[in-house]
């Protein structure tokens, strides 16, 4: 995969050290001889998928184009030693056309007022965030077949499209692995006499390397969005609901070796085989957790279904534990991380483990930015009791709210739950006309179906979680509803 990685330069049009620019060029024309345009092309559609993810296929088909013309022309014998710099730079400048067929990026114009290797750098460091929503649909056997034998070339590209912008955080290896199987499944069964039972096998055979790849793009988006840190304050939450009888300290263990995992597996350049390193994360939750029997039912499959199993395994009962208290003054204002904040927040999360760690992640920065205040002013210990009181009251209606939108969403048939909702709505606020309370039920409705889920989407979700429920005040009045 090494050589794979060198067609980045090519690809994003970053050129790196001027000086470098001659030994560059040969490094991007050894690998188009050893790979031959066809698979050439192919990569630069994954690439290009990845990077752009919210692209259309024309706009990819634009850019792939330019790129592989530019490697023919430039890796031809007796090409000009600058053939290749000056393509790049020509492509770079076609970027900055507002009428330009290539992919579309917020970043473009601010990319455009620099020039030369700096307007390069700039535009090759852009990238489109990774969909949260997936909308690749794989075709039936029978559509599959008739769009390959019509035109195997746009199929085989259409696909690479389709499944690479879609899967944009999965590691390199992985999603060209992947791809390569499913485009070979196809060619092998539609040119088959026993087209049926090829796909049935074939299937059966791709259904780990799909698995595989469908995880870690599941995994590595979400540590996209939430960073090293984030990242493993959300796996501490999620740990806590599922199995919140565990030892505290087990379960940050888990956390941070999840963590890390990702953070060794999931950059674009990382040679880390992710396969083995989350085979190996799962023996250990295997290992820690063994005393659950949800766990440990888990633990009897193979390593990646054990992992989506895992992963999909809804939060356990709620179990009886103590009450606790918001830490004292001189605990949230220690210095550095927001440790104390961060363990109070797993002990809640263990006490209310139906209300998804998305509302608890919200929740989480609201009180941080409030304590971050307090603790930043003249008098802590005068701020933060001043807000104690305030905070367990907006804690305790937020979790309420929370606990009563997702407990009844998962409760109830959604024509009933809509309907609950507006009946509640309208009782809390007799003022608002039918039509308003219409909206805001519609409003809850639509939060609650993508954010009341396993593994819900993130930033979606902040976003939604922030219009609809609001963030914790800072004064009075604080309407949470």
């Amino acid at each position: 995969m090494k050589s794979l990685f060198f067609l980045i330069v090519i690809i994003s049009l970053s050129h790196g050290d001027p000086r470098g620019k001659l030994y560059q060029r040969d490094r991007v024309c050894q690998e188009f001889s050893t790979l031959g345009i066809e698979k050439f092309s192919a990569i630069a559609v994954i690439m290009n998928s990845r990077k752009y993810s919210n692209a259309t296929f024309e706009e990819i088909g634009h850019l792939v184009k330019a790129i592989v013309s530019l490697a023919v022309t430039c890796c031809a014998k007796g090409a000009a030693a600058d053939c290749y710099d000056k393509g790049a730079s020509a492509l770079s400048l076609k970027s900055c056309d507002p009428k330009s067929p290539f992919p579309k990026h917020p970043g473009v114009a601010s990319c455009c007022v620099h020039k030369g290797l700096e307007r390069k750098l700039c535009l090759a460091d852009l990238k489109q965030p990774p969909k949260e929503f997936s909308t690749y649909v794989e075709q039936s056997n029978e559509e599959a077949c008739a769009a390959f034998k019509t035109d195997a070339q746009t199929f085989s590209m259409k696909f690479l499209y389709e499944y690479s912008s879609n899967y944009a955080q999965t590691p390199l290896p992985v999603i060209i692995n992947s791809t390569q199987n499913y485009l070979s499944m196809v060619k092998d069964c539609c040119t088959s006499d026993k087209s049926t039972l090829c796909f049935l096998r074939k299937k059966l055979e791709r259904q780990p390397v799909h698995l595989l790849t469908v995880m870690s793009n599941r995994l590595c988006s979400r540590f996209a969005s939430y960073g090293e840190d984030k990242m493993k304050f959300s796996a501490a939450i999620m740990f806590s609901q599922k199995v919140p009888s565990a030892d505290p300290k087990d379960m940050m263990t888990i956390a941070e070796q999840g963590t890390q995992v990702l953070a060794n597996s999931c950059g674009f350049h990382t040679e880390k085989n992710i396969e083995n390193e989350l085979s190996d994360h799962v023996k250990q939750v295997c290992h820690k957790f063994s005393r659950d029997e949800r766990v440990s039912l888990c633990c009897k499959k193979s390593s990646i279904d054990a992992l989506l199993c895992l992963h999909s395994m809804p939060a356990a009962e709620p179990v009886k534990l103590t009450k606790i208290q918001l830490p004292n003054s001189a605990k949230l204002c220690k210095k550095g991380k927001n440790q104390e904040l961060e363990k109070y927040m797993y002990e809640l999360a263990r006490r209310n483990t139906k209300l998804p760690e998305v509302f608890i992640d919200k929740l989480y920065e609201s009180m941080a930015d409030i304590v971050e205040k307090c603790c930043s002013s003249e008098n802590a210990n005068s701020c933060l009791d001043k807000k104690k009181v305030q905070l367990n009251e907006e804690i305790k209606t937020y979790i309420n709210e929370g606990n009563e939108l997702c407990g009844d969403y998962n409760k109830y048939q959604f024509s009933e739950f809509k309907e609950r909702l507006s009946k509640a709505l309208s009782s809390k606020t007799p003022k608002l006309t039918t039509k308003k309370v219409e909206e805001l039920a519609e409003e809850r409705a639509n939060l609650a179906s993508t954010c009341c889920i396993i593994n819900a989407p993130p930033v979606y979700c902040k976003e939604q979680i922030n219009k609809v429920i609001g963030k914790l005040c800072t004064r009075e009045p604080c309407m949470l509803q």
